[in-house]
């Protein structure tokens, strides 16, 4: 396999084939993102219970003959090309790890790893099983964040000074559940941290003409619960080469407004749903959403913004599917849109930012 895909006509496709290995709240986005989908299909599922796998496959219309009470099973099907990992984050590295050597292609859930050292295991499995790996930044394959890499690369605001992202909800406390639970993984920069942290690199990288850019310097600060002890709400600044800083926030006690401000010399950019990339609700619970997404551009001192309209066909996580799709018919290892080693520093940057609260994981 090689590392970099070379483009296959997307004409030229075979659909791909998932199974979804576990059967949580995100599971079944996926599934219904995925019918969407213009060269994957759902076929199979696979859970720690018969039980939850049926009805898992009762939603999504998998027949019993590709529905799996254990990961084993899944990952025996033959039917199976690719499996999607939704299990908890500690959960990430024996299944994904155990996907590859069974020979199926992997697209993880974010976090990936609970360590770098797990990362690079995983890494290691897919090369040496000529498998494709991928975190799962399913905004990275939206035509609308090519839009705001574009637009940054081309100077359309001067040259980039600034950003702001935030990722922050309200969640109920549940000491046992996965989002509060320490040996669950729980926390918001484990949880939703990443992706005001991958935005800001992703943009730094097309400041400068490539894929990413890791910061010089982080300065993290927030609270972790006192019961639990992982963290409610953080914040970190970031300073990159060359004189461009970023904010980044996240929580899970409050809601903040979850979007992206892009400063730059000659004016900026507002990115209203720059995560899931959507309207309304519909492509996070339903899978579709055709109506355009909307950038703001301010040039100079105007007030009133250029609004620029991106269409899309498919759900966010649709359009993940389908670049992974376009990795594995290419025999490609990684997926452009996030590569190994933006992975490896991007998850550098959420446990570097953990530890700056004092919070660190078995």
């Amino acid at each position: 396999m090689s590392t970099t895909p070379t483009p296959t006509p997307s004409s030229e496709l075979t659909p791909l084939r998932w199974g979804i290995l576990s059967t949580g709240r995100i599971a079944g986005v996926f599934a219904r993102n995925l019918a969407t989908s213009h060269h994957g299909k759902l076929v199979a599922v696979g859970s720690r219970s018969i039980e939850s796998a049926e009805r898992f496959a009762a939603e999504h219309e998998i027949t019993a003959a590709h529905t799996h009470g254990t990961i084993t099973d899944l990952l025996a099907d033959a039917k199976v090309d690719a499996v999607y990992v939704a299990s908890p984050h500690p959960m990430h590295c024996a299944n994904v790890v155990e996907a590859l050597q069974a020979g199926k292609h992997v697209l993880c859930e974010k976090p990936i790893a609970m360590s770098l050292a797990e990362l690079e295991m995983m890494q290691a499995a897919a090369r040496e099983n000529n498998r494709t790996l991928m975190e799962a930044w399913m905004y990275r394959c939206h035509p609308q964040t090519d839009r705001v890499v574009g637009m940054v690369r081309d100077g359309l605001i001067g040259e980039l000074l600034h950003i702001q992202a935030a990722f922050s909800f309200a969640a109920p406390f549940d000491p046992q559940g996965r989002l509060w639970n320490k040996a669950l993984g729980g926390g918001g920069i484990l949880d939703v941290g990443g992706y005001p942290l991958s935005y800001a690199r992703l943009l730094v990288g097309a400041a400068r003409g490539v894929g990413f850019a890791n910061p010089d310097t982080m300065a993290g600060v927030g609270v972790l619960h006192p019961d639990t002890g992982v963290d409610t709400h953080a914040t970190a600044v970031l300073q990159f080469g060359g004189g461009i800083t970023a904010e980044i926030a996240c929580g899970t006690l409050s809601h903040q407004q979850n979007m992206v401000r892009i400063y730059g010399s000659k004016g900026w950019i507002l990115v209203p749903s720059p995560y899931n990339v959507r309207r309304d609700s519909g492509a996070y619970n339903g899978g579709r959403d055709e109506r355009p997404t909307e950038l703001h551009l301010h040039r100079g001192d105007e007030s009133d913004p250029e609004i620029v309209t991106i269409e899309a066909d498919r759900g966010v996580y649709a359009y993940e599917a389908d670049a992974f799709a376009a990795a594995v018919a290419a025999d490609a290892l990684e997926v452009p849109a996030c590569t190994w080693a933006d992975t490896h520093g991007n998850l550098g940057g959420q446990f570097e930012w953990c530890r700056q609260l004092g919070l660190t994981y078995v």
